[in-house]
């Protein structure tokens, strides 16, 4: 089964953040299971990852539908974009790597999503609206770190829109079968204990590995 780890976090080369923590513990787990096999990783903040500008993705876009010449810069994003898109279809089980930044995705994980939410591509418009493509057993998996807690059903809880935008992004618009998500949260919250986080994040790890790949 094919695996594409999605890095997020601006500070990817550190692997002392907590959504690293999470990746590596996920990696131990693949390496077990999966001996003769690799996961292919992309780390968003250390590759070009074209953005929804009218300079590039939506000057591209245009362009292409218009049979309008490309720049050799365009031909360039375009090549990129193709790229990603090509690699990301590829892979049946997507995992991302991500801190929570202001209770959001990274920027970068957006101009991501924005270069594989393709009409067509990954999802088709119909007369019901749009309707997914990524049908054939395609699942994600969210490794997530946050200072604070969004499981206690406070006020916290329905602020958590990286998990509302992906889920709904990977399961109501491309089609995917699962999203879920594991968590290390609390990191900066009075009265949480910073290694029970850490390891109530690996249990349910252990636990959403086997479902996975079931």
């Amino acid at each position: 089964m094919t695996t594409l780890l999605i890095n997020a976090h601006p500070d990817f080369q550190n692997d002392q953040h907590y959504s690293a923590k999470l990746a590596q513990r996920f990696l131990e787990h693949y390496q077990a299971a999966f001996p003769e096999q690799t996961v292919d990783v992309l780390n968003l903040y250390g590759t070009e990852i074209p953005q929804l500008t009218t300079t590039a993705l939506l000057g591209v876009w245009r362009k292409q539908a218009q049979h309008v010449t490309l720049t050799p810069d365009e031909q360039h994003t375009a090549a990129v974009n193709r790229q990603l898109l090509t690699q990301f279809k590829a892979h049946h089980r997507i995992v991302i790597v991500s801190p929570l930044h202001n209770f959001n995705v990274t920027a970068r994980l957006k101009d991501y999503l924005d270069n594989i939410l393709v009409a067509r591509e990954t999802f088709r418009y119909t007369e019901a609206g749009s309707v997914g493509l990524m049908t054939d057993d395609y699942r994600v998996l969210l490794l997530q770190a946050s200072g604070s807690v969004y499981t206690r059903q406070d006020r916290y809880t329905p602020m958590e829109f990286s998990r509302l935008y992906l889920d709904k992004m990977f399961t109501e618009v491309m089609g995917f079968d699962t999203f879920d998500i594991v968590r290390i949260q609390g990191t900066q919250t009075h009265g949480v204990r910073i290694d029970d986080a850490v390891q109530a994040g690996y249990r349910d790890l252990d636990a959403a590995f086997t479902q996975f790949y079931r």
